[in-house]
């Protein structure tokens, strides 16, 4: 890499690249020399990375602006074709709605005003540009409010600029700002409070109950607020150009060019409540609050950070996160070394668990913040990994409250994470759970990541893991993996007729009969005399056992034999049983159950209705709440479904495009055909001064080719589209089912409509009968030795609404084009209880009654 490339990455930290100093002014000086002269053979090549270096870093950026700034000093042209480049990069990202590229770049632009690069009378009218757009988004007459996310996106960009700037443009245009505040303030004023209640990581079950709090833009604007009352004065952010202020002050000034807003869809002229809702979703899924606080540990843990300090680090530790979501170490290093004069180790931690439990989905996929944990774990060995634990514990005494999905993300992360440390954990302090109910939450999560443990490791490591509470083996999966029903015990030599059965078909499997044979053999010899619950059980058995010693083994026996399993299960009925015998098969290996049945749906031996209806049958509705065996197949099916819907979409664009292209080389071949026909002219019947043969009949050929192409593209198209509609039609059924199957269980365990109101209801109901038997429980950690659980029936309720909130939100972008037929089958009538309605209220943001 050019050295100046690597002086403009490296600005403002420590490193061989600035010597010995850490000074923001050196570093400047220093990197103002080089890319001074730079610019002078390459600046074609500086302009567009120093730009990039600005995006990609922007905790850096009140460096970067100090750095143009003494440029624009001695090199006008260039700077002014930077603000256009700046200007254009903007204009685009609000046509296109990029949420980080808008964000980014107006706090870049306050940065530039900062160093007297930008007049703040255009900054100003950028500002008012924006907040003119939300306040008309959001006027019932004017506007669409169901589009409030963008109009309070632009007002976050605002607001969250202006520590970057604020004190300048308090200075510069006192005037103009505190418009630009009030402006804020009126637009307060006439939008909605943003209700989350579906949102937030802990709850109590209360749809509406975020109402009385203030919501993100309101608490962002106290902040702001505050800032400007204390003088703008704030400590996470740099002021570089304080050190330069008597050189920039003779700079010229750069204009910004008028922006534009994009527009929001038009609102339903039919006033349609389901439009109107999909709208809204569709504005949320576009514009997302970026921010969402865990407070996971005591005030006095952050060192009496300013709130307005404590808004900047997340900001900081978002957009590394972001930026540098390709470059883990590079990540971690950046992330514990943040401009600020204060320690944050348990605000980042909270920042990094905000972003993993982040509802209805984080950015990046668990995985990627497991490993930059882990980076800042061994980072700051001193300091960090305690941070971590601390949290970890915070979050288990919460556990009770806290969102079922995030649950979910919660026991993936901790034992992956524990997996990178050779699962070292001090599990005496949680032994006390075997005491609780096996219902209870803490049970149940402490349940689960052993058996996750287990899937990341082996059985045996897992039990040694866990020695300094070896009463927590119970919690272990069992460690015989296979079921087998008709493996012959040690020192018997008589065989059930089953068992025979069995034997011969293996034989035939080791003789490598094939699956036709195999169905000849299983209609004339098993099912006639056995009957179908026989003939079934043998046959699934039998196979997946010899498909049980590894997954490569396993997806063999399915290739080479799914069609048995396809013609012994047609309907959906059968193919309840057939999932019966595989859990069955598998019940000592939940992983092994998981993958079996999602390899059968990705063979389409079993369909996904089937899998719902197997999910909800009764051997499965009675472990909702001790267990994830029963979500997590349920999870895989959808998933797998939509997927699928999301694949033919993708080949529909590229073939679609793939049209386009042949549509162009045919007609350019028929044109060039034509030209070359024209040229003939016939004498005496005779053609003379025309092409060659040998070219005229290339000039057909390639018409041909090419028309035969794009017919074949088209008739593809056709395909996938009709594909695509088949699949989109199964959508609605399977949803129906998925809901109907949700209200039927539901209905039949929950407690009367009068009695229970909220799940905090629920929570008094199974607390007030539990008081009677509390149990104790002894701990030399601090733990409560009286603890009043709630009851069997009143958990399962609390875990089957949380699941049916966390599915609902999941998969709200497929539920909503069909709301209609849903409110009309599913969610309408006197027999709904309202609790089923508030978690499907919840989950979408929009209240069903």
């Amino acid at each position: 890499m050019s050295n100046w490339k690597t002086l403009l990455l490296r600005i403002g930290e420590k490193g061989p690249e600035y010597g010995t100093s850490s000074d923001y002014k050196d570093h400047i000086e220093t990197c103002f020399g080089v890319i001074r002269r730079e610019i002078e053979r390459s600046g074609d090549q500086v302009l567009p990375f120093l730009l990039q270096c600005a995006e990609q870093l922007p905790h850096k950026i009140p460096l970067y602006g100090t750095l143009i700034g003494l440029l624009n000093l001695e090199n006008e042209d260039f700077v002014r074709r930077m603000v256009e480049s700046v200007q254009v990069d903007f204009q685009d990202a609000l046509d296109s709605g990029n949420c980080n590229s808008i964000r980014i770049l107006l706090r870049f632009m306050t940065s530039l005003l900062c160093s007297k690069v930008i007049q703040p009378a255009s900054l100003i009218v950028v500002f008012e540009t924006l907040l003119s757009s939300a306040a008309t988004t959001v006027d019932e007459e004017k506007g669409n409010p169901s589009w409030q996310p963008q109009a309070d996106f632009y007002v976050i960009c605002i607001l969250s600029s202006l520590p970057w700037g604020g004190s300048e443009l308090a200075e510069q245009v006192p005037d103009e700002i505190e418009r630009v505040l009030v402006g804020i303030q009126a637009y307060l004023s006439i939008r909605k409070n943003s209700s989350t209640s579906g949102l937030n990581f802990f709850h109590n079950g209360e749809f509406e109950s975020s109402l009385v709090e203030k919501d993100f833009v309101e608490d962002l604007l106290d902040r702001i607020q505050s800032l400007a009352s204390n003088g703008w004065k704030l400590d996470s952010v740099p002021r570089p150009h304080l050190s330069f202020e008597a050189q920039l002050v003779a700079g010229k000034f750069h204009e910004l060019r008028p922006i534009k807003c994009m527009e929001q869809p038009s609102p339903p002229s039919d006033h349609s409540r389901a439009y109107s809702g999909k709208q809204k979703h569709d504005a949320l899924t576009r514009y997302p609050q970026r921010i969402r606080r865990l407070n996971i540990f005591p005030a006095n843990k952050m060192e009496d950070v300013q709130p307005i300090d404590r808004f900047v680090v997340e900001e900081y530790l978002l957009d590394v996160l972001f930026y540098l979501n390709g470059c883990r170490k590079e990540c971690a290093s950046y992330m514990a070394n943040l401009p600020v004069p204060f320690r944050y180790e348990y605000l980042m931690a909270e920042t990094l668990f905000s972003q993993i439990l982040l509802l209805p989905q984080p950015p990046f996929k668990t995985l990627y913040y497991t490993l930059v944990i882990m980076d800042l774990c061994k980072a700051l060995p001193g300091a960090f990994p305690a941070v971590v634990a601390g949290a970890v514990r915070a979050l288990f005494e919460k556990i009770s409250d806290l969102d079922m999905e995030s649950r979910t993300r919660l026991i993936l992360w901790f034992s992956h994470h524990l997996s990178n440390f050779q699962f070292i954990w001090p599990w005496e302090e949680w032994a006390y759970v075997l005491d609780l109910p096996k219902w209870a939450p803490k049970r149940v999560f402490v349940q689960e990541v052993l058996q996750r443990e287990v899937r990341l490791s082996y059985w045996d490591k897992i039990k040694q893991s866990i020695e300094n509470a070896s009463a927590l083996e119970e919690l272990l999966p069992a460690k015989a993996g296979q079921n087998f029903m008709y493996s012959l015990e040690e020192g018997s030599k008589e065989k059930t007729e089953e068992q025979k059965l069995s034997a011969e078909l293996s034989k035939k499997v080791k003789e490598k009969q094939t699956a036709r044979d195999m169905m000849v053999w299983i209609d004339e010899m098993i099912y006639p005399v056995h009957g179908f619950e026989v003939t079934l059980s043998v046959v699934v058995q039998t196979l997946l056992d010899i498909g049980s010693k590894s997954f490569t083994h396993l997806v063999t026996v399915l290739e080479r034999y799914g069609q048995v399993f396809a013609k012994l299960c047609p309907d959906s009925d059968k193919q309840v049983m057939l999932l019966s015998q595989v859990s069955t098969y598998w019940k000592n290996n939940v992983q092994m159950t998981a993958v079996a049945i999602d390899r059968m749906m990705g063979y389409r031996l079993v369909s996904n209705q089937a899998i719902v209806r197997w999910v909800f049958s009764p051997e499965n509705v009675d472990q909702f709440h001790v267990s994830d065996q029963p979500w997590e197949i349920l999870g895989n099916a959808l998933n797998k479904t939509y997927n699928r819907i999301s694949d033919l979409r993708k080949e529909i664009l590229n073939i679609t495009k793939n049209v386009l292209v042949a549509e162009k080389a045919s007609a350019n071949a028929r044109v060039e055909l034509e030209a070359a026909e024209s040229k003939l002219s016939l004498l005496e019947g005779e053609p003379v001064l025309g092409d060659n043969p040998a070219k005229m009949k290339r000039l057909k050929s390639t018409v041909e080719k090419t028309g035969e192409a794009e017919l074949s593209l088209r008739e593809s198209t056709e395909a996938k589209e009709a594909l695509l509609n088949r699949a989109l039609s199964e959508t609605e059924v399977l949803l129906l089912l998925l809901f109907q199957s949700f209200l039927g269980v539901l209905k039949e365990r929950l407690p009367d409509s009068t009695k229970v109101r909220s799940v905090q209801d629920l929570k008094s109901i199974g607390a007030e009968d539990d008081k009677s038997s509390a149990m104790e429980v002894d701990s030399e950690n601090g733990n409560p030795k009286k603890s009043c659980e709630v009851g069997e029936r009143e958990q399962w309720s609390i875990s089957t609404l949380g699941y049916l909130t966390a599915f609902t939100r999941q998969y709200a972008s497929e539920i909503w084009p069909h709301m209609e037929k849903l409110e009309s089958e599913v969610f309408s009538g006197g027999d709904v209880h309202p609790l089923f309605l508030q978690a499907i209220s919840s989950a979408l943001q929009f209240p069903l009654q």
